[in-house]
């Protein structure tokens, strides 16, 4: 394999002298595309999340008590969020009086079903959802119900989009 190498440059002898600076310039910038490709390749993997790009993230805090907010609001933009493919990742919080709205009405219980099965995660503050005595209601809609305070400074202090209604 290497004769064939140093063979391959004999070959390059044959042509005339301005010839083979061509060839040879025409190989340098070859070689050099290439390196530079793969080191932009390698450094879109190392930038990536999941080998898929940068993932988008949006953090839907909802805290209002009114049924219009959730249902033409809230509910409607955060659902349409995922099922568009606005963002990647779609996240859910119910912190307060939405709560409790949410564990008397049927309607947004059915809402909020449909969003977990297209894959947006809810979540739950668990101080407000005891509060209203309403955490097992939650946790049985099949939303995470825990401490939010962390998590919520955790979304505000990186790459999340936050949004309040």
């Amino acid at each position: 394999m290497i004769k064939q190498a140093f063979g391959m440059f004999n070959t390059f002898n044959k042509f005339d002298p301005k010839t083979r600076r061509h060839l040879f310039l025409l190989l340098k910038i070859v070689l050099t595309i290439f390196i530079i490709s793969t080191i932009i390749h390698s450094i879109n993997i190392y930038l990536r999340e999941d080998n898929n790009g940068p993932r988008s993230k949006l953090a839907v805090v909802w805290t209002s008590g009114d049924p219009e907010v959730a249902n033409n609001v809230c509910l409607m933009y955060t659902h349409a969020a995922k099922q568009n493919n606005w963002f990647d990742d779609v996240r859910l919080i119910v912190w307060g009086p939405s709560a409790r709205l949410l564990s008397q009405d049927n309607a947004l219980q059915e809402k909020i079903h449909a969003m977990l099965q297209d894959g947006i995660i809810v979540e739950a503050c668990v101080a407000c959802a005891d509060h209203y005595s309403i955490s097992e209601n939650l946790r049985a809609m099949g939303i995470d119900v825990k401490p939010m305070g962390k998590p919520l400074t955790d979304y505000l202090q990186t790459d999340w989009k936050v949004i309040t209604f």
